[in-house]
């Protein structure tokens, strides 16, 4: 029997013996009012319609059922949200209820789920952790401090990009920016450059491209629990020599910092690893394990949605002349044609940071939020959550949503020029980063990271396609996954401009 003939049979057997649970858990259960949505298929539910493209899926079927939903993914069910107004209620009103998440098993690996502060559950360690990165890691005081290390990074990539222009080569931004953005975080945490020579940003690339992709692939063990303990498609296997890959280099990176530490001559880096070391001294919460695995989800989460984001914003810009040219002469008039940008100078840049805003509206980087789990039966419009029910916010769809945004569609800064709305959690049309107590820790990093990296390149160089393609040409079609990305990277030439 091949690998494909196994797994049906043993699907068909575990989703046989789950719909017989199912149907004696229906008669002995009190009825709930569940919101509207598709009838589902006999086992497999509504997997079927959000196989390939669910962001597109899912908008079609809200706009028949509503901006509440229910769907039966095979055995789990799902509640997805689709309106600013009803996404208020899940992330602020009924936020303690609703905090909680579902865990892939792609992320059940090596025991991460116990320490990932994206997925555990809200708990002691978890409210320590997030005080950990309020208070310490990522603190306006904290991120001024480390400015010298994000504007040195820049520099390199503008330094590695002006090579580039003198032989009149094309880049891929996506994986120029990963470099970067890959280097900036390990100075930040570890003050050292993961990626040092040429060549080897595509392994480390692959290696996080690699658990992303697997943390998006449909998983049938996610959607039929009793499969976990199989794996049919293999994929926990393989995420875990990912995994274990990532913790490797961290571990070798907070031993050799341990052995430093023990010098009497030691004088401190100041970055993020010190100061972990420093709380594991006085809090037994923050051990070495613990260290490592927020170090992998500071780099999983940070580098593929920063460099996701800022493709498909340079993407924007090239497709719409006009805003290129805008940001042009706003840089040039605050900072001065062809210089550095610097982080002290990007509040005076508002139409750079609409760009940022509307690239996030039309191209938000985790298109559903990370799904949340019901620990309780909680009430919306009428309908109920169901206890253990899965929860998604659906971001992409409320972001294009016509009731909420003029021309959708259109990529147009210009409405956030006179617009207080921002990206931090405290307005329900535009939450790429969360809300609520699951917010992103990270959200200020990555803000200033994109800002900085964004108009360094608006600043320092002009930009054309490749192989004189024009705009209108440009293939800009998405790829779904944890984070959402082009389908085809970016490759461009660029032209130095001297100031």
């Amino acid at each position: 029997m091949d690998f494909v003939s196994c797994t049906l049979f043993l699907l068909l057997t575990c989703a046989t013996i789950h719909a017989l649970h199912s149907f004696i858990a229906r008669i002995t259960k009190p009825k709930v009012k569940l919101p509207p949505g598709p009838s589902p298929l006999f086992i497999i539910g509504n997997l079927l319609e959000l196989w390939q493209k669910p962001h597109h899926s899912l908008a079609k079927l809200a706009n028949i059922h509503g901006p509440v939903m229910s769907l039966k993914l095979g055995r789990i069910t799902t509640i997805v949200i689709s309106s600013a107004d009803m996404a208020k209620g899940v992330l602020l009103t009924n936020d303690q209820f609703l905090s909680n998440r579902t865990i892939p098993q792609s992320v059940s690996v090596l025991n991460h789920e116990h320490y990932s502060i994206a997925f555990i559950p809200v708990s002691p360690l978890w409210k320590e952790l997030r005080k950990i990165c309020n208070t310490q890691l990522f603190s306006h005081k904290t991120l001024d401090a480390s400015q010298d290390v994000r504007r040195k990074k820049v520099q390199q990539l503008l330094m590695d990009i002006n090579q580039s222009s003198q032989n009149g080569e094309a880049i891929d931004i996506g994986t120029a920016v990963f470099k970067t953005t890959i280097n900036l975080l390990s100075n930040t945490i570890f003050s050292v450059d993961l990626i040092q020579s040429t060549g080897t940003e595509e392994e480390f690339k692959d290696l996080i491209m690699n658990i992303t992709y697997l943390v998006r692939t449909p998983n049938l063990a996610d959607y039929f629990p009793v499969l976990k303990m199989v794996d049919p498609q293999g994929i926990k296997r393989r995420q875990a020599k990912n995994v274990r890959k990532v913790l490797d280099i961290f571990d070798h990176l907070v031993n050799q910092r341990l052995k430093l530490r023990e010098g009497a001559d030691f004088d401190t880096n100041n970055d993020m690893l010190d100061s972990l070391l420093n709380i594991s001294q006085e809090n037994k919460l923050m051990d070495k394990t613990m260290i490592e695995h927020l170090s992998h989800d500071l780099f999983v989460a940070g580098t593929d949605t920063t460099t996701s984001t800022l493709e498909w914003a340079m993407t924007e810009l090239l497709r719409n002349p006009d805003a290129m040219l805008k940001a042009k002469q706003e840089l040039e008039h605050i900072i001065g044609r062809g210089n550095p940008v610097e982080e002290s100078s990007i509040s005076g840049l508002p139409y750079l940071q609409a760009i940022v805003k509307e690239t996030l509206r039309l191209h938000p980087p985790v298109p559903f939020l990370l799904p949340r789990k019901a620990a309780s039966d909680v009430e919306i419009r009428g309908y109920t959550i169901p206890k253990d029910a899965q929860v998604l916010v659906d971001v992409w769809t409320i972001c294009r949503d016509p009731t909420i945004w003029d021309n959708p569609t259109l990529f147009s800064p210009e409405r956030f020029l006179c617009s207080d709305i921002d990206v931090k959690g405290r307005n329900f049309e535009l939450v790429p980063f969360g809300a609520g107590r699951r917010i992103c820790p990270g959200l200020q990093l990555a803000n200033r990271m994109l800002l900085l990296m964004l108009g360094s390149l608006i600043n320092s160089f002009d930009w054309k396609l490749e192989n004189g393609m024009q705009p209108e040409d440009m293939d800009t079609d998405d790829k779904f996954g944890i984070t959402f990305c082009k389908a085809q990277p970016l490759r461009v030439v660029p032209i130095k401009i001297c100031n």
